[in-house]
């Protein structure tokens, strides 16, 4: 019996104590889902729910009566061993061992989809992270949204939610024509010009343009120039990609922010002005923010008619709309939190509801003990440096173990470690144990033709099977709050129940031994565990290698 089996057979007793007149309680009060927790003491049982205590107001009775009502029909329940009321109200169940065993079957046959839910059905969600200029490598500050963005993104799709995975390119103004200049520069053998970007990777750039267009050089600088900024823009943006493939990241989308300037910011602002949040002052055009909560009003168009960064902004945010994402999440980084108002003020300016259809995430930074700054890029630490010394595993996991809106740092020293101190070592282990049990079982005859759910009662075997149940509504509970660190969290809880289990459960028998029913039963429970730890290192990005 999974936790979402039991909360739905909670759920039926509980409708039918209101369809019977044992409880009266306003439609509107009664949950969709009851939800169930694991008690912090297995003493206490296998689940926990909090339903009396949540619906003894409405119901206009003390809680422990609405506990005593339910908890006779919960008695009867095909799986549930014993139900107590505890407290103000709590209801305490324990499920009887074959209930509980049923499930190491289940998960096997479900294989990947185990976990897979559908809570964030019908949303149609529009993910933009990372989005650095195209004027130099990926580093640091990028590195954690690149790790968590694909992570959110993830268990969004993994709870049924509809998501593109976008990239916005700020190939638009002033940087990029210092850019251009750089590696022009970098070409004609001149110093840096004076805005310009330095560093080695300049001029790598540099030659890699020169490879490309071999006379170059005949060009005067108002010709080479917008020649070099084009081909150094490709370049850099396919070292962009490259790194973030190897980092694990794939977007669908690259969106570039010079589509934006050929008509898209004039129609925006034109529909914008149709909605009436739209004025003209000093010979500039302003979008009326501050009546949706920002703190000044924005300029769109500036008195010379150039447009600005907000102007391109909004635009943008028309385009998520125009291609139909009714959800849109922007992750962006702790010196970006002024943005939130304006975004919101973007939203509802456009006729959305700011706190439905935009959603701004804010991470803050993370640092490196002992991290060298780039040799290329001079005053940076490059991400394809760190992917060089850590890994991407030990990078994205460690990124994504930790809720991104706190600062945090990571520790190379620990990382680098094959220890159980290393967490993500301690989670790869774990699953590479399970490979190792396998291989083991099938060399001694033990296959998985028998199955008895209810040999599965040794008291870490109880653990296990209720960390395993537990895992859909972790994705779920991380999909919905946009934390990824949760399931990261529990496959650590998952191993460490499968460490203990496994020093005392034996799957193949010893020596010469008969093989029985256990033997395979509990063959199931390790492909189960298996199969579970594969899945949530999946949605973390992260590889489950079957030996170490």
């Amino acid at each position: 019996m999974t936790p979402e089996e039991l909360s739905a057979a909670i759920t039926v007793c509980l409708r039918a104590a209101i369809d019977a007149g044992d409880l009266t309680v306003p439609t509107g009060a009664v949950p969709d889902e009851v939800r169930v927790e694991r008690p912090k003491s297995r003493e206490h049982g296998d689940w926990a729910t909090s339903i009396a205590l949540q619906l003894a107001k409405p119901a206009g009775i003390p809680p422990r009566k609405v506990a005593e009502i339910l908890s006779t029909r919960l008695a009867d329940i095909a799986g549930v061993a014993k139900v107590e009321i505890a407290g103000p109200g709590f209801l305490n169940i324990t499920v009887e061992a074959a209930a509980a065993g049923a499930l190491a079957k289940a998960i096997v046959e479900a294989g990947h989809d185990y976990g897979v839910n559908d809570a964030l059905a019908g949303h149609v969600i529009n993910m933009e992270f990372v989005s650095a200029n195209p004027t130099g490598p990926l580093h640091l500050a990028h590195t954690r949204w690149a790790a968590v963005g694909d992570s959110i993104a993830r268990v969004l799709a993994a709870s049924g939610a509809q998501v593109t995975k976008e990239y916005y390119i700020n190939d638009a103004g002033s940087q990029m024509n210092n850019f251009g200049a750089s590696v022009l520069a970098s070409i004609q053998g001149k110093p840096t010009p004076e805005g310009g970007y330095p560093g080695r990777y300049i001029d790598d750039l540099a030659k890699q343009v020169l490879t490309a267009h071999p006379d170059i050089r005949e060009l005067t600088d108002e010709a080479a120039l917008p020649v070099v900024r084009a081909a150094a823009y490709q370049a850099q943006m396919a070292d962009i990609r490259e790194t973030l493939a190897d980092f694990g990241v794939e977007f669908d989308v690259y969106f570039a922010e010079q589509n934006l300037h050929n008509g898209a910011i004039e129609a925006a602002v034109d529909r914008l002005r149709v909605q009436g949040h739209v004025f003209d002052e000093e010979g500039a055009v302003w979008l009326r923010t501050t009546d949706f909560g920002d703190d000044k009003d924005r300029v769109l168009i500036r008195a010379n008619g150039e447009p600005t960064y907000f102007a391109a902004d909004a635009a943008y945010y028309l385009s998520k709309k125009d291609r139909g994402f009714t959800e849109k999440i922007y992750l962006l980084g702790a010196d970006h939190h002024g943005y939130i108002g304006r975004l919101k003020a973007i939203a509802a300016c456009a006729g959305d509801d700011p706190d439905v259809n935009i959603e701004v995430l804010i991470g803050q930074m993370v640092s490196v003990n002992g991290a060298r700054l780039s040799k290329r890029a001079g005053n940076i630490v490059e991400l394809r440096d760190l992917l060089d010394w850590l890994g991407a595993d030990a990078l994205r996991y460690s990124l994504g173990r930790s809720p991104a809106n706190s600062p945090m740092s990571l520790e190379p020293e620990v990382l680098q470690k094959n220890t159980n101190e290393n967490p993500v070592f301690y989670v790869q282990y774990a699953h590479a144990r399970t490979s190792a049990v396998a291989r083991n079982a099938g060399a001694a005859g033990v296959q998985r033709t028998a199955f008895d759910a209810g040999a599965l009662n040794h008291a870490t075997e109880s653990e296990l099977l209720a960390r395993l149940g537990a895992y859909p509504s972790v994705v779920a509970d991380a999909a919905r709050f946009r934390e990824p660190h949760r399931v990261a969290r529990h496959l650590e809880v998952i191993a460490g129940s499968y460490h203990r289990w496994y020093d005392v459960c034996r799957v193949a028998p010893v020596g010469d031994a008969e093989i029985t029913d256990i033997n395979c039963t509990r063959l199931w429970l390790n492909d189960a565990t298996e199969q579970v730890l594969a899945n949530g290192l999946g949605l973390l990005g992260v590889s489950a290698p079957e030996r170490m």
